[in-house]
């Protein structure tokens, strides 16, 4: 009885055997190894719990052998999930993703049923390699049959998604490591900002004067602020006394309700408070009395929301419609190209070229980082950095005497 008690225990700590196996598959016969130890004790029958490894050398098994035994003995073992990589995303999907954006979770599951599942999907969860996550990678930016592929920053947006996906797995024991985690995606080209110049600013101030969206895009361009934050700014994140605008929220597309629009939070979950010039103010203030004229001949059909830019219910608008019209007016003015959102670089550029420090415009854009909007913008400082070489110049020869 001891005796027996004995080779319990070492089973019980991992001890294993090795053995050469022989399968046929057409007709020909293939050899591999195959080591099987004992992970433990079924608590109902007291039977063995035996786990197998395989591999194509002795060499190769036996030191899957000895890590698995050495993590049974150490208690460190983990079982392997018997997920496939499709079911596995589609629990992530579900039950990981509460704090996110309903647009993003959109756009996550798009990405995992148009890509992910037909690339990964049928793969077992344990046995995903990161050499398939780089093929698939691969794979996902070439030409296939007329389809051209996805781009760089789509390859990196596919990225994001499966790593999150898998990183959760490792979370909760169901991986041991990350495939993803050591891939090589392609590196993104950043493209070149298009402000508008001075003389520019100005043909684009005079084409708005008196045009029904004049205060929307003033406060874009003396703000920097996005779109959709543009049209879920409320009165209440409007203090005249104070000269501020408090941006906390943004009007994007409910992805429940079909063309439909939710208000949610900015783009980094963060609120943010700027002080536009006060002329920008003044403007602001001229909208507010707009809308109150408005607000009466439209009577009992007003949408009181409290949204300062809206149509002539009080309906707020909608970040195309603000876009749309913004094009034509910008054709108008030969420049048919500008984007709207080249408004928000303006406004980076502007600043600092007229002296703001990199911190604050960082903050007053919403960037996550300092780092981000000096990369972002980079050219300006570097003829910052010039004119201020030019200046310490001339300071240099004023006391110098030269």
């Amino acid at each position: 009885m001891p005796h027996s008690n004995n080779k319990r225990k070492r089973n019980a700590d991992g001890a294993g055997s090795i053995r050469q196996k022989a399968v046929k598959q057409n007709g020909r016969q293939y050899t591999y190894w195959e080591a099987r130890y004992t992970t433990g004790y079924d608590p109902g029958t007291g039977k063995q719990i035996q786990k197998s490894v395989t591999g194509k050398t002795q060499a190769e098994v036996a030191r899957k052998l000895r890590e698995a035994t050495v993590e049974v003995d150490q208690g460190t073992y983990l079982e392997p999930s018997k997920l496939t990589v499709s079911e596995w995303m589609d629990i992530w999907a579900e039950e990981y993703l509460c704090n996110v954006k309903p647009r993003t979770i959109q756009k996550y599951k798009s990405d995992i049923r148009i890509h992910i599942k037909p690339g990964l999907g049928a793969v077992k969860l344990k046995e995903l390699t990161p050499l398939m996550v780089q093929h698939f990678y691969n794979e996902e930016a070439k030409e296939h049959n007329g389809r051209k592929g996805l781009s760089p920053k789509s390859i990196k947006d596919l990225h994001g998604v499966l790593h999150k996906a898998l990183q959760q797995a490792v979370d909760i024991d169901y991986l041991r490591n990350n495939p993803a985690s050591h891939c090589k995606i392609p590196r993104i080209e950043k493209p070149d900002i298009q402000p508008l110049d001075s003389y520019e600013i100005t043909l684009f101030l005079r084409a708005i004067k008196g045009d029904r969206f004049e205060a929307l895009y003033t406060t874009a361009l003396f703000t920097g602020m996005r779109r959709a934050e543009l049209s879920g700014l409320k009165w209440d994140c409007v203090d005249f006394w104070k000269g501020t605008i408090c941006i906390k929220r943004q009007w994007q597309k409910d992805p429940d309700k079909r063309g439909g629009f939710v208000l949610s939070s900015t783009k980094n979950g963060k609120p943010r408070i700027v002080k536009p010039a006060a002329s920008v103010m003044e403007i602001l203030r001229q909208e507010r009395t707009r809308q109150a004229e408005l607000r009466l001949k439209a009577g009992p059909s007003w949408q009181d929301d409290g949204f300062v830019f809206t149509n002539e219910l009080g309906v707020p608008l909608s970040p195309n419609t603000a876009y749309n019209h913004f094009k034509q007016i910008m054709a108008s003015i030969g420049l048919p190209k500008t984007r709207m959102h080249d408004l928000r670089h303006t406004y980076a550029v502007a600043s600092l070229a007229n002296g703001d420090d990199i911190k604050t415009v960082q903050e007053n854009l919403g960037h996550a980082s300092a780092a981000f909007t000096l990369d972002r913008y980079g050219h300006v400082t570097d003829s910052m950095r010039q004119a201020s070489s030019e200046r310490m110049e001339q300071f240099f020869k004023s006391v110098s005497g030269q």
